[in-house]
């Protein structure tokens, strides 16, 4: 087999071929051990024992992915798009705190270190690209944006109000509620059904209030369940076929499709023209 760039890029961004879910089965298995170190690296008793283990299979694992993010922007045809798609900055995300921790060593820096560290734990957000819905997902929230934006605009007025009701209720006699802000925070609370009890109403007609906000938190959750479902039906009704562009690696392209929706490229191969035959004209 010839490893060209055409080839790289089928092997690394198309699944649907042998050699691409091959590629795709290791590199998730690869994920999987290098997340896994990182959180053993943060129990004392095994960073102890075997930190020097895993300390060099941290720098195996990101010699690996840096290869192979190398790859990616070596075999597409628009190098840029890609490092500033979303994969993009997450593959980057995955391989950059390392390196970062060899300039961050000092023991001034430990805590700025820990956090580069624990920042490794991205690279499991890479394995979302290997879900076969999760695409499906993607479209159904991107499509439902608005819808929930309005949604979440509306459920912050309703607590706002709800929490300077409470304070006016409670302010006075509930040492919980002494400002707007912590009525909010208890609205917060109440609404979304977590209800820490870490304040609580005395009066009977804060106690009627909090009642009611009990009620409309039920009915407040299922309102966004509801518009993603209505979407996620709608993206599975025009599912997207597994085609990556080759230019962007951008994925999401309706079945019929022949150019990509990001960059516009053609996303089959061109077929050079045949030639026309010659006329075999006798003199």
């Amino acid at each position: 087999m010839e490893f060209n760039k055409q080839t790289v890029r089928t092997i690394i961004f198309e699944a649907d071929t042998p050699a691409g879910k091959a590629f795709d089965v290791w590199l998730i298995v690869l994920i999987l051990l290098s997340v896994a170190a990182v959180m053993l690296d943060t129990v004392d008793e095994i960073h102890a024992k075997y930190g020097t283990w895993l300390y060099a299979a941290e720098w195996i694992f990101t010699i690996i992915f840096t290869i192979e993010y190398g790859l990616r922007l070596w075999c597409i045809q628009n190098p840029g798009l890609y490092a500033r798609s979303f994969y993009g900055i997450v593959d980057l995300l995955g391989i950059l705190p390392t390196y970062l921790s060899l300039w961050l060593a000092g023991s001034q820096y430990f805590l700025v270190v820990r956090v580069i560290r624990v920042l490794r734990v991205f690279r499991v957000l890479r394995m979302v690209r290997y879900v076969g819905e999760a695409e499906l997902i993607s479209q159904a929230l991107l499509a439902s944006r608005r819808k929930i934006t309005v949604f979440v605009c509306s459920v912050l007025a309703l607590v706002v109000i709800f929490g300077s009701l409470m304070y006016l209720v409670e302010g006075g006699n509930n040492p919980g509620f002494a400002s707007i802000p912590d009525s909010i925070y208890w609205a917060v609370t109440t609404m979304t059904t977590v209800g820490y009890g870490d304040i609580t109403p005395h009066s009977p007609i804060g106690r009627g209030l909090a009642t009611i906000i009990m009620i409309m938190g039920y009915g407040i959750i299922a309102v966004p369940t509801g518009i993603v479902t209505l979407e996620l039906n709608e993206a599975n009704r025009r599912r997207a076929n597994t085609r990556t562009c080759p230019a962007c690696s951008a994925e999401g392209h309706s079945r019929e499709a022949a150019f990509c929706w990001r960059c516009g490229q053609h996303l089959f191969r061109e077929v050079a023209p045949a030639q026309a035959p010659t006329d075999d004209k006798t003199g």
